[in-house]
């Protein structure tokens, strides 16, 4: 039986991995700490969950005192809890997966002496905490949404070409895609409303398109191996 009386205080955090699209590529956004433990590191937003608020209130303050970054798609992704993840205490980090349409301003604060973008192929090779663990898995959880979610489409401005869905696909994938082919599956889901009265051919996406409705096999548009 459980004695309760002996149960240790742990606390509970909020990372954020934050992707844009920044200079045409895929970024992510990283701080740098000020404070022990791993002061001078590169690390993802985020902090400790204040009482009172929610999850997504939490990260969304934390993002937003340490960025000023506060318009954006916001999702939970996973939960890291490992022994020993955080030097200080015992603690459990609820994950997100953050997406804007396009760079925000940055502002630093007194806990983080630089803000910046980082490409996700060319991360510092020594991050605070599991961040490196956090954010892999986050890119991994962003690649495996593509084939059935919109979620993509948050890294767009509201109206883009086919081109720009192409680019954010193979940046998000690491991969080349035949831009033909794409083209051509990306147009059969029914998820794209062109937008009339504009010299270039634009598109944004169905308001009214249901959820599980969106289907885009990307991996027929891999180029065949001869």
């Amino acid at each position: 039986m459980t004695n309760h009386t002996t149960h240790a205080a742990i606390a509970v955090t909020v990372d954020v991995v934050l992707f844009c699209m920044y200079q045409n590529t895929l970024h992510i956004l990283l701080i740098e700490r000020k404070y022990p433990p791993f002061a001078g590191a590169w690390a993802l937003p985020g902090g400790f969950v204040e009482a009172n608020e929610t999850l997504e209130q939490a990260a969304r303050r934390e993002l937003c005192e340490e960025t000023s970054v506060s318009d954006l798609y916001l999702e939970q992704f996973y939960t890291f809890g490992d022994p020993g993840r955080d030097p200080r205490r015992q603690n459990v980090s609820i994950a997100h997966i953050g997406l804007c349409r396009t760079p925000p301003a940055l502002q630093t604060s007194d806990e983080t002496p630089q803000v910046q973008w980082h490409p996700i192929d060319h991360l510092p090779p020594v991050l605070a905490f599991d961040h490196q663990q956090i954010i892999a898995m986050a890119w991994s959880r962003l690649q495996a949404q593509l084939e059935s979610a919109t979620i993509a489409f948050e890294l767009l401005p509201t109206q883009f070409t086919l081109a720009d869905v192409h680019h954010v696909y193979q940046q998000i994938l690491g991969e080349s895609l035949d831009f033909a082919t794409f083209q051509r599956i990306l147009l059969a889901t029914g998820a794209l409303i062109p937008v009339t009265n504009h010299p270039q051919q634009l598109f944004c996406i169905d308001p009214n398109l249901s959820t599980g409705q969106f289907v885009l096999r990307w991996r027929e548009a891999r180029p065949s191996i001869a």
